[in-house]
């Protein structure tokens, strides 16, 4: 790392994972020494403010030229596919927020809690997983290296910021009363439950659900993981929170499983059902821990855990995994 910061790139800035990652990078102070927001050509030449002061936005053609260390990229898979080879090709290390790289298996998938040991200074390209799956590995691996994961049963509740700006302003619109559209989703989402999100495959599973089977797999290095989920949007505009049945090769012991999640780095308990005490959207948001409760066991099923998961999907399950990854690299002088 230069003495006195990265300069940085974030591309795709004006979308609301981007302007959570500048957010980010001022709350947590990041080594930035200079920072260029990238959008497209509507946005060129606007204001963008960082650290109290304005940056101008650019556009990609005019970023690649540009004297940059490093590249956090949430403008989706084409933009990604087109443009990281060329960043690359200029010396830009890329982290991408896509699905265009995550199963490549020459490109780490990083939540830097559970497998930051998978990068290495060769690495040119580190993906982002998804945010479903960041906050569904921040709990599991800690509880597999206590009893050794055999199967996970996860239901995911989406939050529409996780359809992006148009996803959060379409369901705001809906609970106004205008009820005129429903692009991204399918259906109106106001007053409902949308129990498909992304594309449908052969299989029957939606995207979102492969995304969660594959991407939990290669993150917690166990590929014949069972893994069946189940993604359903829901009308809350920030955080996702996900229903968790496990089956480990190990007898469980709650008490012993709670003790172990409140030790894990990044991970916050809130497990007083008695009083009504556990992970809510509305107290989530804006944090960038996982929030874990509903710490159970069925009776006579020793070898399972149930657990309530609820995470702020712009921040840790988007914007701050990224950046954490940028940091790790700046600590380990990979840029």
């Amino acid at each position: 790392m230069k003495d006195n910061g990265v300069k940085l790139a974030i591309i795709g800035a004006t979308g609301l994972v981007g302007r959570t990652m500048a957010k980010v990078l001022e709350d947590r102070e990041s080594p930035i020494r200079q920072l260029f927001p990238v959008a497209t050509d509507k946005s060129r030449g606007k204001s963008f403010p960082f650290h109290n002061a304005e940056c101008k936005i650019t556009g990609l053609k005019d970023q690649i030229w540009r004297q940059t260390d490093v590249a956090l990229l949430s403008a989706g898979s084409d933009v990604a596919k087109g443009w990281i080879p060329r960043l690359i090709e200029a010396g830009i290390t890329c982290i991408d927020n896509s699905s265009a790289f995550r199963q490549n298996e020459n490109v780490p998938l990083v939540v830097p809690e559970v497998n930051a040991d998978t990068i290495s200074e060769q690495h040119k390209i580190i993906a982002n997983p998804n945010c479903s799956t960041i906050q569904l590995v921040m709990a599991l691996a800690p509880l597999h290296q206590a009893y050794r994961l055999k199967e996970v049963v996860v239901c995911t509740y989406q939050s529409a910021s996780g359809a992006g700006n148009k996803g959060k302003s379409r369901l705001l619109a809906q609970q106004s009363g205008d009820m005129s559209g429903t692009d991204p989703f399918p259906h109106i989402l106001a007053d409902n439950l949308i129990p498909g999100i992304g594309e449908l495959d052969d299989n029957g599973y939606f995207s979102e659900e492969t995304k969660l089977i594959c991407e939990t797999r290669k993150i917690l290095r166990l590929p014949g993981l069972d893994v069946f989920p189940t993604a359903v949007r829901v009308p809350v505009t920030h955080c996702h929170g996900e229903s968790v049945h496990l089956f480990f090769d190990r007898e469980v012991h709650p008490e012993e499983a709670r003790s172990i999640l409140q030790a894990s780095p990044g991970i916050t308990v809130i497990d007083e059902p008695g009083v009504d005490k556990y992970p809510l959207p509305s107290e989530c948001v804006g944090d960038d821990n996982v929030f874990v409760g509903r710490i159970r066991q069925t009776p006579g099923q020793s070898h399972s855990l149930d657990v309530w998961i609820v995470t702020d999907n712009l921040r840790k399950g988007a914007a701050t995994n990224a950046v954490q990854i940028l940091e790790y690299l700046i600590s380990k002088q990979y840029i």
